[in-house]
């Protein structure tokens, strides 16, 4: 049976020693100087001859030496050298799990706030109705203004991860390197979470901002009427979306005047994914004719129109917060750019975004020289990363969104 040291006969006099070692990869620049020096340390000449031998092996198959392959394939077959490889080949770092962007954003205001004191928003409706024939020498007409104002602070959010210095001294493989890019990830997650808390809880669609007393919350009427008798839900499809828009187009402000909404945003939890998609991306579309009778048998084909009208967002936090009827809910809501939003999330100003730190260490080298941050506290050699996030947020325009539970009227 071959050893180690039958296969690489050039080797078997190597001094197995951490010099030897960075001389022989510092110019390859191989990942596994790291892993090798780790290994070097240990108590076993023995065991370090053989690991070095071992690695020199690796580098060269990996360098594309056909003898090396040969010997490598041959050596594998060995017990010795499979355990010895264990500390080479088995010690990998797996990716992320990916997270989605941003979306929020989409359908709420940013907004910019001085402090953590509670800030008003505050709306003025009136004075933009058709206006009236003035007879001759008569007064003019005087309209009435209405005003309504919305309410909201910031909060301050955060974590803190901490590490022994002994942990990040044996992360030979880098596994502790992306901690910023995961507390980023961390501030971006609560961003969506918080925005589409706003206007989905527990119950489903927000129950004061959605009802029927608003007249945004989608009703199986609704749908019937859109496309005749034998809707009994306001499950997603293209009659009840249909619908939606019919009624979204149908709010007016204080004057009675009509309130244009060019364009909306669709947001469905992923289970709903497949078929919003497929009534964006249809080149036609089923719709009722207008003939009124009632039988659902008076339809034609029309052109897909809302494929330039309907923006599609996938939030896979709604089925998280609404728990009962996360995956059968869906919204429309108007482009917040235009008009007013029907939400607003707020930053705090000169802290918009996520702020990282990490602490300073509290120790001074003997001899002067301030100490490197990794080297961490001085009571413990913890080091620590603080992630700092500020940010809060409101509903505002009910006449700007709509909702439909998927189920049944409310």
């Amino acid at each position: 049976m071959s050893t180690v040291l039958d296969v690489l006969p050039e080797v078997a006099s190597w001094r197995a020693t951490e010099a030897s070692t960075e001389t022989i990869y510092r110019g390859e620049g191989s990942s596994l100087s790291a892993q090798v020096r780790r290994a070097g340390r240990s108590g076993n000449p023995a065991y370090r001859q053989a690991l070095l031998e071992a690695t020199h092996l690796y580098g060269r198959v990996v360098q594309g030496s056909k003898r090396a392959a040969l010997d490598f394939q041959e050596a594998m077959t060995t017990s010795d050298f499979q355990h010895l490889f264990g500390d080479i080949l088995d010690r990998q770092i797996l990716a992320n799990y990916r997270s989605m962007p941003v979306q929020w954003d989409r359908v709420a205001r940013r907004g910019r706030v001085r402090d953590f004191r509670t800030v008003k928003r505050f709306t003025i409706d009136g004075g933009e109705a058709i206006l009236d024939e003035v007879k001759q020498q008569s007064e003019y007409p005087a309209a009435s203004l209405v005003d309504g104002k919305y309410e909201y602070g910031v909060k301050k959010f955060g974590r803190r991860i901490p590490l022994a210095w002994e942990v990040l001294i044996n992360d030979d493989l880098d596994a502790f390197a992306d901690i910023p890019t995961r507390l980023g990830t961390a501030a971006r997650r609560s961003e969506e979470r918080f925005g589409t808390s706003l206007y989905a809880s527990s119950t489903g669609p927000n129950s004061t901002f959605f009802s029927s007393g608003n007249k945004n919350l989608l009703a199986v009427a609704d749908v019937q009427a859109a496309g005749g008798a034998g809707f009994t839900t306001t499950a997603l499809n293209t009659t009840s979306l249909q619908a939606a828009f019919t009624k979204l187009a149908a709010q007016v402000d204080t004057d009675g005047a009509p309130i244009y909404i060019e364009s909306v945003y669709l947001v469905v939890p992923p289970a709903l994914e497949v078929v919003a998609r497929n009534i964006i991306n249809a080149t036609e579309i089923v719709a009722a004719s207008g003939g009124g009778d009632g039988t659902g048998n008076d339809q034609l084909r029309v052109s897909n129109w809302m494929q330039n009208r309907v923006t599609l967002i996938v939030n896979p936090w709604l089925p998280i917060i609404d728990t009962t009827s996360g995956n059968t809910a869906w919204y429309l809501f108007a482009d917040p750019s235009v008009g007013r939003p029907a939400m607003e999330v707020g930053f705090l100003i000169g802290h918009e975004t996520p702020e990282l730190f990490q602490k300073h260490p509290n120790a001074t080298r003997v001899g002067g020289g301030a100490a490197d941050p990794m080297d961490g506290d001085f009571d413990t050699d913890s080091i620590e990363w603080k992630l700092r996030h500020v940010y809060g947020g409101v509903l505002m325009d009910s006449k700007s969104g709509l909702a439909a539970n998927g189920t049944n009227s409310p």
